[in-house]
């Protein structure tokens, strides 16, 4: 296929095609914007001199402190995890109506279609949120009286950069178009799914413990080179963080297949009633279902209880610090800091809340006229809706408390309980007058022992609580909203559409 007709053919469609492509384009503009804004962060030039001098350019203290900028540009890039989700289920959005406009094309001429409709889209909506990070920018530039800066706006992020977020984020979206069309045979008749005859190994469990050893090694590594008295290469810890996160995002995502196998074939024989039992079956044929849908959403919730665990280490360091009279210097800061953090969260749930409601109503389109001749053969459209409830739920429970129970000891293994103490200090009782004069201090001052203490942190029940509440309402509400979709989809006419 000539790359004039392809491209003809990914600029043609119906309505449903336009939402394709609106919606990925959206998603690529929400990518780039969060990548470029994490660049601009990272752009922040540390002033020469004294490893403590800060950027006091800033008004926020995030961005005046060297060693806080990177968790912040780390925390944008977790905004494009669901964001590039979202691209790659809009990919199959409306799938069954495109097989249909491109009757006569080989399979896999229908999934190049597909991939080079996501990639054209995506680089449309890169450009666009290009134009609305440099307009933003210009607009958002605001000195106050002292010529101090609210957000970053006098460094731009390098030009090359800046070209590979916005050629590089079209390409990453199409490769992910590719990854989740791989088991997917878009013929001109419909849609054929490749389902896997064997049942889904454990061996994400090997990812999930290779990711907590990687943290739990973290300090250990540090403790050898202190002993030696060398310093550990500046590339290590961030490997071993980037890397151990990525290996448990992929354990906890592949295991969901291996836990919706499982849940069909509980389901399928202790379950009770039609739509269990279909629930069940479904689970059972296409296990990997869950891994798809649920990606972007676990990623976010691993992301989540990680900051919960941290929350509750700076809460310990702050009780170290009250109990010591040393420590942390600003407890208040750092605990600000995290409610930026979890917003993040919840920004990054939201949009894999979108890529779930997505990947519901592709499901049910996809299969209509499976759905239509059971509607066909009796079967009641609550029985079906009830048992895609049954099919969404049943899997995302274990996963979500997987994802969170994993994110929770990945922080855990890395962050050593909050100790302080261990020494003497010397108090002052007397005023700042009295105690500043060397003639009079002395008979003020005393030396006093201050014991170790050791605290702790407390398992964030109420927070993790708060996010799985939040993951299964993301789950439920995509599942209810899809279900609109469900009479349509399962009208008679179906049968004669193809």
């Amino acid at each position: 296929m000539r790359p004039g007709t392809l491209l003809r053919l990914v600029l043609a469609g119906t309505r449903t095609d336009i939402a394709r492509v609106v919606l990925t384009a959206v998603s690529a503009a929400l990518a780039t914007l969060a990548g470029l804004a994490a660049l601009t962060v990272l752009s922040v030039v540390k002033p020469s001199g004294d490893e403590g001098l800060n950027s006091d350019q800033y008004t926020n203290a995030l961005l005046r402190e060297p060693g806080l900028r990177p968790g912040v540009a780390f925390a944008l890039l977790l905004l494009c995890v669901p964001v590039l989700g979202l691209a790659g289920q809009c990919a199959r959005l409306g799938a069954p109506g495109r097989d249909r406009r491109l009757a006569g094309a080989t399979p896999g001429q229908v999934t190049r279609v597909a991939v080079a409709e996501t990639g054209v889209a995506s680089l449309l909506g890169t450009l666009v949120g290009l134009a609305v990070f440099l307009a933003g920018r210009r607009l958002l530039h605001r000195p106050d009286a002292d010529g101090r800066l609210p957000l970053p706006t006098d460094v731009h992020p390098a030009p090359v950069a800046v070209a590979a977020v916005v050629l590089g984020l079209p390409l990453v979206a199409a490769l992910v178009s590719a990854l989740l069309l791989r088991r997917v045979a878009t013929t001109p008749f419909g849609v054929v799914r490749k389902v896997r005859t064997r049942a889904p190994w454990p061996w994400p469990g090997v990812l999930i413990l290779a990711a907590l050893a990687m943290f739990a090694a973290i300090r250990p590594l540090l403790l050898w080179y202190e002993r030696r008295g060398a310093v550990a290469p500046d590339w290590l810890v961030p490997t071993l963080l980037v890397v151990g996160g990525l290996t448990a995002m992929i354990g906890v995502v592949s295991g969901t297949g291996w836990i919706s196998y499982r849940t069909g074939r509980l389901l399928h024989r202790h379950g009770r009633g039609p739509a269990a039992l279909l629930a069940a079956r479904r689970l059972a044929a296409d296990p990997w279902a869950g891994s798809r849908t649920f990606a972007a959403l676990l990623a976010a919730l691993i992301f989540g209880a990680g900051a919960a665990g941290l929350r509750a280490d700076f809460q310990a360091e702050a009780e170290v610090t009250r109990r010591t009279g040393s420590g942390m210097a600003d407890p208040g800061f750092y605990l600000g800091a995290m409610d930026l953090v979890d917003l993040a969260v919840l920004v990054a749930m939201a949009i894999a809340g979108g890529g779930l409601l997505v990947a519901v109503v592709e499901g049910i389109t996809s299969r209509r006229r499976a759905y239509a001749a059971q509607v066909a053969t009796g079967v009641p459209r609550a029985t079906i809706g009830r048992s895609l409830l049954w099919a969404a739920l049943a899997p995302a429970v274990p996963a979500i408390g997987l994802a969170l129970t994993v994110g929770y000891l990945l922080v855990r293994g890395v962050m050593p309980a909050p100790s302080n103490g261990g020494f003497t200090r010397t108090i002052c009782d007397a005023g700042s007058e009295l105690c500043g004069d060397p003639a009079t201090a002395a008979r003020y001052t005393r030396t006093e022992w201050v014991p170790k203490t050791t605290v702790p942190p407390d398992v964030p029940w109420d927070q993790l609580a708060w996010l799985a509440a939040g993951g299964l309402a993301a789950v439920l509400c995509t599942v209810v909203a899809g279900l609109l979709f469900l009479r349509t989809a399962t009208s008679v006419e179906e049968l004669r559409a193809g």
